[in-house]
């Protein structure tokens, strides 16, 4: 089986390269680079399921030269299983991508010389964006501003050159892909350092690919500002262990995990949790995750959401399980204190945007939360020595990590085709593409369903099971857990309700109702290699579902790894149900499906028998006596989350500009113009002061940059004195 991880890492190698030898011919240079990370990514599949199901790990030593030790890969369970979710989902994406890139072959940073250029497009009815050259309302429709990639894109003919390298789109794809197969699998600190940062590097040229826009350049340099904060913050707790141990090995992490103080373990945990939860995008460390996922190529911004971010979470895992040993307590509640105000504050934030790809950003934090409820409860029932139940709340983590890759993968493919289709991501301008694109809103819908937690689908499941560990911790905890947990518990049950609301949202105002814009009217459906891609994942999403009992079986022996001991099977799954450890509740996914199967076919049967062979008529919608309805008389994305605005305005603290124009009366009114902003109080209240503080300080340090050499010399030579002095005391 070692054949098949040789052939994924060797395939994304080749796929790195492969684009440049194709690099004057984009089609095959995307052909190339995409179909090679796509047999990649099947082998990953192939060799992650061989260990999940066997059970025998797979380790490969390399001895070096260096001081640091062998460069060691392991993968064990634990390993295998994040590797399977990095590789389905990037099997997926790059199937996607195929026909997704396509598009930037036309892309541009400047007219060509001596060509004409047409100002309007015959498809889109809009400016030629050529890297925004040349469009007079590019200022004027703020709104627009990051909605031109990438459909619109225009060739040669229309008078723009093919500038976008799709080969350098090729290489940092496989690239990423491959820093985080490594990441998950190398048990060294050094190595493991060596390859986060490969990752973060690859996926910040990856989120600044289309740099000619400025947005895409801030998005792109406070990512990597924020990635090298959190790295600093878990190099220090690689660096405090390796204190502890005087190794970088792993294996040695795990060793001497009994003999740290009390004080050393609180610091390393301080530094993991804000080093990985940087990455992870944990509330307030998220201020990266919804500028930078929607710059990015949609298919890069699956993987960023569906795989890249739960990284984090995998080496969190690893120092809270693995290299910290015994927990305290305190540590449980602070996680499941962070991981509910990540959920409601992700979900709510995302209720109120109206950019496609943003709002799937922000709900990415709020599953970032589930899941880390589920970590939470684990390390609470760990310290209470509740080994059962803590398997059953990691078991329910783990589930929602691979759910959430596979419906949020699915979500971000469906946003990255309606733009392909619209050359727009602003679901104001969007509607009626249900009769544009059936395929694409049908996947979206299903994804929808998914990630709102509504059976059959895969979501449902996990957050059940999330669901159930908060109720255990009732049963066991202490008094003031009773209190707190049925709030917990409450709470997750806004979030729910919440994410559904925000779901029917974005499929509502995208799909259904009438076309809002011309961006609406021209849209098309998306190629068959797109197509192929989200039905992978949205075939997924009811499989997963369906095969719970038997993805749970696996989980649990990763569990077994972590505790130590063999529990049992039969406490979590019996035949076809699903079962609290307790043994208080239990559900069947295939028996639910086949219930509402039944109903929905008892019902079409129903209304044969009652209402007989009628013919279908066909008539106007009701209009409530008006002549006929326009697009604009239909709810907006901003009409439709404007009660919530208003329930949550402390929170929002929502503004509005309103701009009247009439010909000197009220009522010749000739136009009216309304703008509404909320704040983010994290940014507002943490970020801008820290930001302005930063620039206050900059601008007083300023001073000292004269531009005269001879005051630079000064500075050197009063450097050396001062480090010959302290050189000097520390040898005495």
């Amino acid at each position: 089986m070692a054949f098949f991880f040789f052939a994924q890492i060797s395939l994304h190698i080749l796929g790195a390269i492969a684009g440049f030898l194709f690099e004057q011919h984009g089609e095959k240079a995307n052909r190339s680079t995409h179909l090679l990370a796509s047999l990649a990514g099947t082998a990953g599949v192939v060799f992650a399921l061989y260990i999940l199901l066997t059970g025998k790990s797979w380790v490969l030593e390399i001895a070096g030269s260096l001081p640091v030790g062998p460069l060691r890969l392991e993968a064990d369970l634990f390993s295998a299983f994040f590797l399977f979710v990095i590789s389905f989902l990037s099997l997926a994406t790059s199937l996607f991508a195929i026909g997704y890139t396509r598009e930037y072959q036309g892309k541009s940073n400047s007219p060509s010389k001596n060509s004409k250029v047409n100002w309007t497009s015959p498809n889109t009815n809009q400016f030629p964006q050529c890297g925004n050259w040349g469009n007079p309302d590019y200022h004027k429709e703020k709104e627009n501003k990051s909605q031109d990639s990438p459909g619109n894109l225009l060739s040669k003919e229309n008078g723009c050159q093919d500038k976008k390298n799709i080969a350098l789109l090729g290489f940092f794809y496989n690239l990423f892909i491959l820093a985080m197969l490594l990441v998950v699998t190398i048990r060294n600190a050094f190595y493991f350092l060596l390859f986060w940062e490969l990752m973060s590097l690859a996926s910040y040229f990856l989120v600044i690919f289309e740099h000619e826009k400025p947005e895409t350049r801030s998005a792109g340099v406070l990512y990597l500002v924020m990635t090298h904060i959190g790295t600093v913050f878990i190099s220090t707790a690689f660096w405090l262990l390796y204190i502890h141990t005087g190794s970088f090995s792993f294996d040695s992490f795990r060793a001497g995990a009994g003999f740290l103080s009390p004080v050393f373990k609180n610091i390393i945990f301080f530094s993991a949790l804000l080093g990985f939860g940087t990455k992870a995008g944990i509330i307030p460390l998220h201020i990266w995750l919804p500028k930078a996922h929607p710059q990015a190529p949609s298919h890069v911004s699956a993987l960023m959401s569906g795989v890249m971010i739960k990284t984090a979470i995998y080496a969190f895992l690893r120092f809270l399980l693995d290299f910290l040993g015994a927990t305290p307590g305190w540590w449980g509640n602070l996680i499941l204190a962070i991981a509910i105000v990540s959920t409601l504050l992700g979900i709510l934030y995302a209720l109120m945007e109206h950019d496609l790809k943003r709002l799937l950003a922000f709900s990415s934090i709020e599953n970032i939360g589930i899941i880390l409820l589920g970590v939470g409860m684990c390390l609470a029932f760990k310290t209470q020595g509740q080994t059962l139940y803590a398997a059953f709340a990691l078991v329910a983590a783990l589930f929602h990590i691979l759910n959430h890759a596979v419906f949020k993968g699915l979500l971000f493919l469906g946003a990255g085709a309606v733009l392909s289709g619209t050359h727009t991501r602003n679901m104001e301008q969007l509607g009626g593409l249900i009769k544009k694109m059936p395929w694409t809103a049908a996947y979206f819908l299903i994804g929808a369903v998914a990630i709102s937690a509504l059976p059959p689908l895969n979501g449902f499941v996990s957050e059940w099971m999330t669901f159930v560990a908060i109720l255990l911790g009732i049963e066991t905890g202490s008094t003031g857990m009773h209190f707190f947990l049925p709030v917990l518990a409450s709470l997750l049950g806004l979030a729910g309700a919440l994410a559904a609301t925000c779901f029917v949202k974005a499929f509502g105002i995208s799909f259904l109702g009438m076309p809002r814009s011309k961006h609406a009217t021209g849209a098309h459906e998306i190629s068959g290699s797109m197509k192929l891609g989200m039905g992978i994942l949205a075939t997924s999403c009811l499989a997963l579902a369906l095969s719970a009992p038997w993805v749970v079986k696996i989980l649990w022996k990763i569990t077994n790894t972590f505790s130590n001991v063999n529990l049992p099977m039969e406490s979590v799954v019996q035949k076809l149900f699903l079962i609290s450890p307790s043994k208080a509740s239990q559900f069947s996914p295939l028996l639910l499906a086949f219930i509402l199967l039944g109903f929905i076919f008892g019902s079409a049967v129903l209304l044969r028998i009652f209402l007989g062979k009628q013919k279908v008529r066909i008539g106007p919608s009701w209009d409530c006596g008006m002549p006929r309805l326009e697009p604009r008389m239909q709810y907006s994305a901003t009409g439709y989350s404007k009660p919530l605005r208003r329930i949550f305005s402390f929170l929002y603290q929502p503004t509005r500009h309103v701009e009247l124009e009439d010909e000197g009366h009220e009522l010749l009114r000739t136009a009216q113009r309304f703008e509404t902003k909320i704040t983010q109080p994290v940014d507002e209240w943490v970020y801008k002061p820290l930001a302005n503080l930063i620039s206050s300080l900059s601008q007083k340090a300023k001073h000292i940059q004269t531009g005269h050499i001879q005051l630079y010399l000064s500075y050197i030579f009063i450097t050396l004195i001062l480090l010959l002095l302290f050189w000097g005391g520390h040898s005495s």
